[in-house]
């Protein structure tokens, strides 16, 4: 018999946050090594980023990805994880601030990009926290059109596995718990599984980590990905790890192991139309 083949989406995120790194996504979407990318478009450098996923966008559907953590020149500032993690839970955040940024970076997705984003996940996951989540869909609601097709959404309690990270695995699910179902509510589609979490170092092994995912993660699992050129940005707490990514999906032995593993990756667009 014949394994069926199972659809996974491979996402790239922080798209935009430097030259490298989205010359790398671009190279590795050209090759067709991905099929999704996430945009932070606060960066300097979308506006151009932004031409050049223009060519592209046939490959790969391109997201926006919610920034509140990491701080660009001239944008609004920017929190620790830790300040969005305990305040969110306790609910002392201002929705209607966090909506106006949110809407922010959408407009300058829509600017650059003439279009609003195929999905949209967050930078650390803080889209799918308490309270931001309710500014996301506020959002949403206020920029796409009534009756249009809405963004896919990243749903990151949906973990597949604990990848190398068990602690941060507990920490994201108990973090973002319930927000398939608020998104489900609004009437947004996400993602029935998520993977790729792992400590982004190098003894984090990600060939072998993804390899894992390949074989085991379910039809129609969004895996996350790091990848980008080398560079030497001290500003960036994973530059070391980022070309280690590039390097296997760009390698032969990632595609022969999409092969053996029975994976086709696929666009969010296109597990929606099964």
């Amino acid at each position: 018999m014949t394994t069926p083949i199972r659809k996974l989406v491979l996402c790239a995120d922080d798209f935009g946050q430097s030259e490298q790194i989205s010359l790398g996504i671009i190279e590795l979407i050209t090759s067709r090594r991905l099929t999704a990318t996430s945009v932070m478009t606060e960066a300097p450098y979308w506006p151009l980023g932004a031409a050049q996923l223009s060519k592209v966008h046939k490959l790969a559907d391109i997201g926006l990805h919610i920034n509140l953590t990491h701080e660009f020149k001239g944008s609004d500032v920017k929190q620790p994880l830790a300040y969005w993690l305990l305040l969110s839970q306790l609910k002392l955040l201002s929705r209607k601030k966090l909506t106006r940024q949110i809407c922010h970076q959408i407009d300058l997705f829509t600017k650059h990009f003439g279009q609003l984003p195929d999905f949209i996940d967050g930078h650390q996951h803080l889209h799918a926290f308490p309270v931001i989540r309710d500014a996301l869909t506020d959002a949403i609601a206020a920029r796409w059109p009534q009756g249009g097709a809405l963004p896919w959404v990243r749903a990151p309690e949906q973990l597949i596995d604990d990848g190398d990270v068990s602690f941060k695995a507990a920490v994201l699910r108990f973090a973002c718990r319930g927000f398939s179902a608020h998104a489900q509510a609004k009437g947004l589609q996400s993602t029935a599984r998520f993977g790729g979490l792992y400590s982004l170092s190098a003894y984090g092994n990600f060939p072998a980590l993804l390899k894992q995912w390949l074989h085991t993660a379910p039809h129609g699992t969004v895996i996350m990905c790091h990848p980008g050129r080398e560079t030497s940005d001290h500003d960036d707490p994973i530059d070391a790890i980022r070309p280690l990514e590039y390097d296997y999906l760009a390698s032969p032995e990632f595609a022969e192991e999409c092969r053996l593993a029975g994976v086709e990756l696929a666009r969010y667009s296109q597990i929606a139309a099964e």
